[in-house]
């Protein structure tokens, strides 16, 4: 059974991801609305992935034998003035999201559960490919400086990132 804080703490990052999760379902909303479907069908597929996030918290607290809730939901923004909007607010998301697995890992670690930091380990190394994955999104958004038929362009390169998965986008 898991510690009381440490449970505390897991059951507040299933929030994180639950909320991650319908974040970019909003922004892939927007993007659909839009027109920029490469760009939807890119957040469509994060929004899954950070749903599984959730789930894989979720099924460890349970399985130590401690009691994963379910969130109640915030509803996030689904306004966006531009695709560089998205992914700066997502770049800066994820960081947050950084600190607060690194403050998670911190508090396992005050509490001596070795086995609950081992698994989070994962999650570190999910979040320095997440930032270096949003970080070249926004470098490459920044390079077309707002023009419309390179922004198309970049829509479709979103696109064949979800057919091809997400490995190339930093090459």
């Amino acid at each position: 059974m898991l510690n009381e804080k440490v449970e505390k703490a897991l059951n507040t990052q299933i929030e994180l991801e639950q909320f991650s999760s319908q974040l970019y379902l909003a922004m892939a909303s927007w993007a659909e609305k839009n027109g920029y479907n490469g760009t939807a069908n890119f957040l469509y597929e994060h929004s899954d992935e950070e749903r599984s996030h959730m789930l894989k918290l979720f099924h460890y607290v349970n399985d130590r034998g401690s009691h994963a809730v379910v969130p109640s939901s915030e509803k996030p923004n689904h306004e966006y003035e531009s695709v560089q909007k998205v992914f700066e607010e997502i770049y800066n998301h994820e960081k947050m999201i950084s600190e607060k697995i690194n403050d998670l890992v911190g508090i396992c670690y005050e509490e001596k559960d070795f086995t609950t930091t081992n698994f989070l380990q994962w999650y570190v190394q999910e979040q320095i490919e997440e930032e270096n994955l949003f970080s070249t999104v926004l470098d490459k958004l920044n390079l077309l400086g707002g023009d419309k038929a390179r922004l198309y362009m970049f829509d479709n390169e979103m696109e064949k990132l979800v057919t091809a998965g997400t490995e190339g986008v930093t090459e």
